[in-house]
């Protein structure tokens, strides 16, 4: 016979449903994340038609979610099924942070770049082939994938982005990954990760849809 003052069912055991349908939930979003990024890659290598500009850079973006989902999810992950510890290490700590902010920095950028291909596709297209070289694209993608490190790898391995006090408590608790940062580091890293590749997508996407709006009112003319 149960007591009347007992909890049913027991905290523990709800307690014990609820991360397992965490953890669940975040092995499919990996999952998912892996086929629908590769899916897309193999789409554009399988077909000639593919194969132009623009998809070269939706290509390179689907890797960089990829790796997302591989590097810094799949930790995040680890984590949650040792209910909150590190079991990696001080050292990889400081790398999960860095392919964290790594690539989420890549993935910003790469949206910045198929908006500057976008704007000159549209309001210059008889200018865009002149414009948007395999050279230059070349040159986008590599800027893409090797500024990132210098928010990223660099600070973070060096231990510039943090406090003082934030260090000293993450050596004396290495089962603990936090990644506090300091308000220089706050500002620098979120300028070039967000607000100036989000400023640049805003201004070239209001163009787009002024030239769009334009040329719908010269079709009406």
């Amino acid at each position: 016979m149960v007591n009347g003052d007992q909890d049913w069912p027991p905290k523990s055991l709800v307690l014990c449903f609820l991360v397992a349908l965490k953890i669940t939930v975040m092995a499919l979003i990996i999952i998912a994340a892996l086929l629908g990024n590769l899916l897309v890659i193999v789409s554009v290598m399988r077909h000639r038609k593919l194969r132009v500009i623009t998809n070269y850079f939706v290509v390179s973006l689907a890797l960089a979610d990829m790796l997302v989902a591989i590097c810094a999810m799949c930790f995040n992950f680890s984590v949650e099924v040792t209910g909150g510890l590190w079991v990696f290490g001080y050292f990889m700590c400081d790398v999960w942070n860095s392919l964290d902010v790594y690539f989420s920095t890549a993935s910003i950028l790469h949206l910045c770049c198929i908006s500057v291909d976008r704007y000159y596709a549209i309001v210059q297209p008889l200018d865009y082939p002149l414009i948007m070289t395999n050279t230059r694209l070349a040159v986008m993608l590599a800027v893409v994938w090797c500024s990132p490190a210098l928010v990223s790898f660099l600070p973070i391995l060096m231990e510039w982005y943090t406090t003082d006090l934030s260090l000293e408590f993450r050596r004396k608790n290495p089962q603990l990954c936090h990644f506090t940062v300091n308000r220089t580091y706050a500002v620098i890293s979120s300028s070039v990760s967000f607000w100036v590749p989000g400023m640049v997508m805003i201004f070239m996407y209001y163009r787009i849809y002024v030239e769009a709006d334009r040329q719908e009112r010269m079709l009406y003319r």
